[in-house]
């Protein structure tokens, strides 16, 4: 599901495998050195030409959730686990899972024009002409609908696009929205549409986003073509992930399902997805103003804002059937800590044949399995227990991993000590998100990995490109900083439950940054496409399996779960003075805006011959109360600082027991009430934003009531917060007497 493109990542590093005097955090001096040559020979294991074999195979047909070969691919993938050595096993789940039973889009008016609503399968291409098996372009979870209204385009379709609209006088009530991918989720598009009195939302991938403003369309080039679609669904999963009708409870059989008329996460309106070719004659429809220069995209024709005169028709119905998932899981017992659970993931399905999206990430996990396979028969046996999980039912609605989750919820509360998730893969630079107790470990592993292009490691070539992107003080801490920030995690993959349900410490990813081209979620989206124009050798697929497998078994053969609290609690700060400052910026825009209206700027700016709607004069936001929310991130600093400092001294002799605490440091971060109006995301300090999908928002109960004035709220959600990260600090508190006991004894 995770769009190919590159998140924020890099790292550095100053503990090297093979500097004695430094040995990797929470090894002994003996273990660091048995570890390392274990992690040596894993790495020398992966294949390239596997790989491309993994990869022909996995995305021969097309497989999404319900079809044959998605069923196929998970019992050969059972297979193979097996003959590598690996106890493994298909768990079955069962989930709503619309498909199209029709769909329709035309312009009505003097210049009819009916929507091709197809991709066009090319002789080049052997896999896009498996018609019968594909599922034609359309949004999953939308509701069945038939409206026929006026079109107003609304540019990415955000809250802030519909405040342009407000400042040109339209109203999008009783219509139907045009809205381009890109800048937030789907589903945001269509939810904020249903908010503002839309009747039916159209999504188009204009070739500026996703086309020929980035390249040669396909097959010339990597590029999305006219006439391709991204598919994708369209499920309201800010609110909850998985299957509408069991929220935070597995789709196992006998499970009671909440009636379709009382899902919420379906859409209130009618969704469909279209090409650029066939959005070209809607745009060209659209009356009204000439839309702001950051709302034109690159098609040859004046972007207008509307409404039509001609209207339009929109008619979409599904079967709402239930499918079969199948999670194909694979497991190691640990020789020392089998109760200590070391998680990785990577999903199987996909929307057609899905060589990028996400079979590209799934042939790599295959390959660190192998590898493990290959160290048993050597004699390697991991402290913690190893299980590998390939998901189904990822692309709709992360359906696969948040059955089985929520069916294991107890006992991966009870054992569960580091999810590891990847998705797409391509070529270029790592990029890195995660739990930032996880930020200094990665920057110790990184510095092992050998980019395959440049033959620097692949932390020191993230960080040159990263230093070349930055300004000012971003490009200074670059520089200056230990160790380099990791992103933290919103949505859009497997991580979601494991992370803001769960309190699992959790990471995700994966390579890319160079020639990835616009065809997600497209039928070209296949191994032809891959090895055309993406990362046509697997050098960066191998790349991939050699950086997770080394991450696996670091966390696996740890005397002490290596976490570090000094770079989260720099991160809390962080996130405490940028709430800080939007809440003071949010003041001064409101001072400003009020000041002008009443100066008559608006009055000033009128043109006889267009729109212009001065904004409402606004209640100037409150000053809110900070101290709860900074007290607690100076009180986890300095626990952070003392922990740490006691881990240096008696990390070789630290008690077992500590994993015990460290296991669960992230669990402290969850608020058992949730979010406001979203229960099922629990975690204080990383969501999917409310009106953004996949995109972040840190300290998220505080940021979004900030954000959308619910000033009461605020305060509260601060208090929250606070009273989460006090925990935490209490719990490095005790983690510090335990080490600093043990120093002395």
């Amino acid at each position: 599901m995770r769009l190919p493109v590159v998140t924020v990542l890099i790292f550095s590093a100053v503990i090297h495998a093979d500097d004695s005097s430094h040995p990797f955090r929470g090894y002994s001096s003996a273990n660091a050195a048995s570890e390392a040559a274990w992690e040596h020979k894993f790495r020398d294991i992966p294949d390239r030409d596997r790989l491309r074999q993994n990869m022909q195979r996995l995305s021969a047909r097309p497989h999404h959730v319900g079809s044959p070969y998605d069923k196929d691919n998970a019992e050969w993938l059972l297979v193979q686990l097996k003959s590598y050595g690996l106890d493994a096993r298909i768990e079955t789940f069962s989930t709503l899972f619309p498909t199209p039973k029709a769909r329709l889009l035309e312009l009505q008016g003097p210049a009819p024009y009916k929507a091709k609503l197809q991709e066009p399968a090319l002789s080049i291409d052997p896999t896009s002409g498996q018609t019968a098996e594909q599922l034609p372009p359309y949004n999953a979870y939308s509701r069945d609908g038939d409206v026929t209204a006026p079109l107003v385009y609304v540019n990415y379709g955000r809250p802030e696009d519909y405040e342009v609209l407000d400042r040109h006088g339209i109203s999008v009530k009783g219509a139907i929205v045009l809205a381009r991918y890109g800048e937030s989720w789907r589903g945001i598009k269509p939810k904020v549409a249903a908010e503002h009195g839309a009747v039916g939302c159209i999504l188009f991938s204009d070739p500026a986003d996703d086309g020929y403003g980035d390249g040669d369309p396909f097959p010339a080039g990597p590029t999305r073509p006219p006439d391709g679609v991204q598919r994708g669904s369209v499920m309201d999963m800010p609110l909850y992930p998985g299957d509408p009708q069991t929220p935070g409870i597995g789709a196992v059989e006998g499970v009671k399902l909440i009636p379709l008329d009382q899902v919420q996460t379906i859409t209130k309106i009618p969704v469909l997805p279209i090409s650029y070719a066939d959005a070209t004659p809607f745009l060209r429809a659209l009356r009204g103003d000439t839309a702001p220069g950051n709302w034109r995209g690159a098609l040859p024709l004046t972007y207008r804002l509307g409404p039509s005169e001609a209207k339009v028709h929109l008619a979409v119905s599904f079967n709402w059937d239930r499918k079969p998932l199948y999670d194909v899981i694979a497991r190691i017992e640990g020789a020392r800590f089998p109760d200590q659970w070391i998680i990785r993931g990577n999903h199987h399905d996909a929307w057609v044949n899905g060589a990028e999206d996400p079979v590209s990430g799934a042939s790599p996990e295959l390959e660190e399995a192998r590898a493990l396979g290959e160290l048993l028969h050597q004699g390697w046996r991991p402290a913690r227990t190893i299980i590998y999980c390939f998901w189904d039912g990822e692309e709709p609605a992360l359906l696969g991993s948040t059955e089985w989750a929520e069916t294991h919820a107890e006992e991966l509360k009870q054992h569960a000590a580091v999810y590891i998730n990847s998705d797409a893969n391509d070529r270029g630079y790592l990029s890195v998100g995660g739990s930032h107790s996880l930020e200094n470990f990665i920057n110790e592993v990184a510095p092992e990995i050998t980019d395959p292009e440049t033959q620097m490691n692949v932390w020191k070539r993230a960080k040159l490109v990263r230093i070349s992107q930055a300004n000012g003080k971003d490009r200074d801490e670059l520089w200056s900083r230990p160790d380099m920030r990791i992103g933290a995690l919103g949505s859009g993959s497997d991580f979601s439950v494991f992370l803001q349900h769960l309190g699992i410490a959790s990471m995700d990813l994966g390579y890319g940054g160079e020639d990835e081209g616009g065809q997600y979620h497209s039928i070209y989206d296949d191994f032809y496409w891959y090895t055309h124009y993406s990362d046509t050798d697997f050098s960066y697929g191998r790349a991939l399996a050699q950086t997770v497998g080394t991450i696996v078994l670091r966390l696996a053969d740890a005397d002490v779960l290596p976490f570090q609290f000094t770079d989260l609690a720099d991160t809390v700060q962080k996130y405490v003075t940028e709430l800080k400052t939007l809440a003071s910026d949010r003041r001064d825009e409101a001072k400003e805006r009020n000041r002008e209206i009443d100066e008559g700027v608006y009055d000033a700016l009128r043109d006889p011959k267009k729109t212009l709607v001065a904004p409402p004069q606004e209640q100037i936001p409150p000053f809110l109360n900070f101290a709860p929310l900074e007290q607690a991130s100076d009180d986890l600093s300095i626990a952070a600082q003392a922990y740490d400092k006691a881990f240096e001294k008696a990390a070789a002799t630290a008690p077992a027991e500590l994993n015990t605490d460290l296991l669960r440091s992230e669990r402290l971060f969850l608020d058992e009430k949730g979010l406001p109006n979203r229960p099922w995301f629990q975690h204080v300090l990383y969501a999917p934003g409310f009106y953004t999908g996949y995109g972040v928002k840190t300290v998220p109960g505080v940021r979004e009531a900030i954000e959308q004035k619910k000033w009461n709220e605020a305060d509260e959600q601060m208090k929250r917060a606070a009273t989460a990260i006090e925990k935490e600090a209490d719990l490095l508190k005790q983690a510090k007497s335990l080490l600093t006991k043990t120093s002395v004894q």
